[in-house]
Parts: structure tokens; sequence; C-alpha cells
């Protein structure tokens, strides 16, 4: 396993980062109907220990606070603390009525308190937002994520998913009031959406933010033929708001991803992965593996480094797309 600093930190991360929303402790549910219980989960964490990974992302929201409770049962309770960086994240609604969501003081310290409490520990190592909140005033929110950390609750900030605009907003407040800043942006980065290449990437690198992007497998459509199905994109409810506007281009850009793997005699899944890491600044792919197997595959691309002509033959067929994932 390859280890990075996560941004213009001190904080040392594995290459890849394990996503923790398929492990849950009932299973499915109307939305994932690929989810994994408790027992079915086990595989998942065992490999990414074994492999080296020591990056694990989950959230409050992700099945009610379920992923939590496995997380730290399976990795928290079962290797010494300091050998593993968790991150959580705070803003869906974790109850009905007032201050049941969002990013209101009341609601981080409601949160942060609730995510340990599941997690069975006393921090996170990385404390992230996992919206934007257009309802409360940023200064509210970035002074509670500043006690959260003071408090020892949390050793580090990020965000998730929101324009460059926002994100630099958000680092100048919080550098013209002392507060911890943010050091990682979880960000929606693959081959076929390609949109936070033009301001979130440019921003993340000057301002010393390291990007850990979500789906970057594009939800499975660049690990097989395009077409192809496979149970979790038969049974996924959150894939058609993602992806429901099909562009011309997206299957162009999966035969290619095939197409090159084949030369290298590697997987497809393993070729768009290694397109990600060499985007400055990602740092570490979140990937919710849901065979164990697929670990294995991406560690193994880690050592693969593409050649400008692999990457500009990748990347030719891409046209701008609408935003998607900002919700």
């Amino acid at each position: 396993m390859d280890y990075a600093r996560l941004g213009r930190s001190g904080l040392e991360v594995s290459r890849i980062c394990l996503g923790c929303m398929s492990y849950t402790v009932t299973g499915p549910d109307q939305k994932h109907g690929w989810l994994f219980d408790e027992e079915a989960s086990k595989p998942f964490y065992r490999k990414a220990l074994e492999l080296g990974i020591n990056f694990f992302d989950t959230a409050n929201g992700y099945s009610a606070g379920q992923s939590e409770e496995v997380l730290g049962r399976q990795v928290i309770a079962q290797v010494p603390r300091d050998e593993v960086v968790i991150l959580t994240k705070v803003f869906n609604r974790m109850r009905p009525g007032p201050n049941g969501a969002g990013l209101s003081r009341k609601a981080i310290m409601d949160q942060i308190d609730g995510s340990l409490r599941r997690l069975g520990t006393d921090h996170v190592d990385v404390y992230m937002i996992h919206r934007w909140d257009y309802a409360t005033p940023l200064e509210e929110t970035l002074e509670a994520l500043n006690d959260v950390v003071k408090a020892g609750k949390a050793r580090y900030l990020g965000a998730s998913s929101m324009f460059a605009w926002q994100l630099a907003k958000a680092v100048e407040v919080q550098k013209a009031n002392g507060w911890a800043r943010f050091i990682a942006m979880q960000n929606h980065l693959n081959l076929l959406y390609r949109e936070e290449e033009r301001e979130m990437l440019p921003f993340c690198r000057d301002a010393g933010i390291g990007v850990i992007p979500w789906s970057p497998l594009a939800r499975g459509r660049l690990a097989r033929p395009w077409g192809q199905g496979s149970e979790r994109l038969a049974q996924d409810g959150y894939t058609p708001a993602l992806y429901a506007a099909e562009m011309p281009e997206e299957p162009v850009i999966a035969g290619r991803v095939v197409d090159l793997a084949a030369r290298l005699g590697v997987k497809p899944a393993q070729v768009a992965m290694a397109w990600l890491w060499q985007k400055d600044p990602v740092v570490a792919p979140v990937m919710g593996a849901t065979k164990p197997a697929q670990l294995e595959d991406a560690a193994a691309a880690l050592s693969m480094v593409l050649s400008a002509d692999d990457v500009a033959f990748l990347e030719e067929p891409y046209r701008p797309r609408p935003v998607i994932g900002f919700s």
C-alpha cells in the first residue's frame, strides 16, 4: 500500500479510502438494494486491513448511523485506534422535525456526539460537511466545526461536493478567524464526470487541500463493457439520479477504458483508478467495493503509470456536461 499526506497537513492516509456506505447492520434498504449486512461486511474490512488500507469513510446519514456502528465494531474495536484514519460526515437528516439535519451549531454539536457514540471512539480523524447548508450562516457552521476540533472530538476538517467559490469563501472565513481549515475535499470525479477539473481541482491544489473523489468508477460503469449490468446497478436507486441524462460520449469513454485495459493486460477498473491517481491533487479515491477482490485489484493498480498518450486517449471524447452530485 502507498501512503500520502492529506492536503497540506501532516496526516498520512492510504492511497485507497474504503467507502463504508455499503456496510450496515440490517442490509438492503429501498434505495440501496446492494447493501451488505454486518456479517457480509466483515470480509471487506478484513481485506482492507490486510492490504494496509488505513483510511475509512462513512457518514452519520448512511443507513441512519448503522454504517458508523459497523465500522466501529469491525475496525475501531479490532485494531489500535492510532493506526486507522476515520472520516465521518454531517449534514443529512437524522430525525424528523427542526434541527434534525443541516449545519447549524446545534446540529453539528448533537451529531458529532452521536457519531462518536456509534463509532465507539472519542474522536474522528476527519470531520466533513456532507453538503453546503444554504439555510445556516457560514460563520456559524465554521465556528462550530472549529470548536469540535478544539474540543478534541475531531483532528481535522473536510468538505464535500460544492462549488469552488463556496469552498474558497469558506477557507477565507476560516483563515480570517484563525479557525481550523479544511484539509480535504470529497467531490464527484471520474472519467465520465470531469467538471471538477475546471475550478475545484486548481483551487484545491493552490490551497493545499487534498482531493478524495467519490464514485471513482461512476457507480461501476467504468469497471466493465458499456451496457453490461451488475447487481449493484440493477438495485441502486441513486445511480439513476446521478446518470439519468446519459451523454453520447459516455459509451465511447467507457469503451476506451476497456480497450486500454486490454492493451495493458489489466482490468478496466484499474485503468480508471490509475487515471484518477494521476490527477493532482487527488490523494485517495473513495472506493465502495462490492467484492473483496476489487480492493486487491485497486491496490495492484497503484503501481500503474499511464503515459501521456494513454491519458489523452481516455480524455479526448469528453465533452462538458451539467453539474451533478451536489444534492
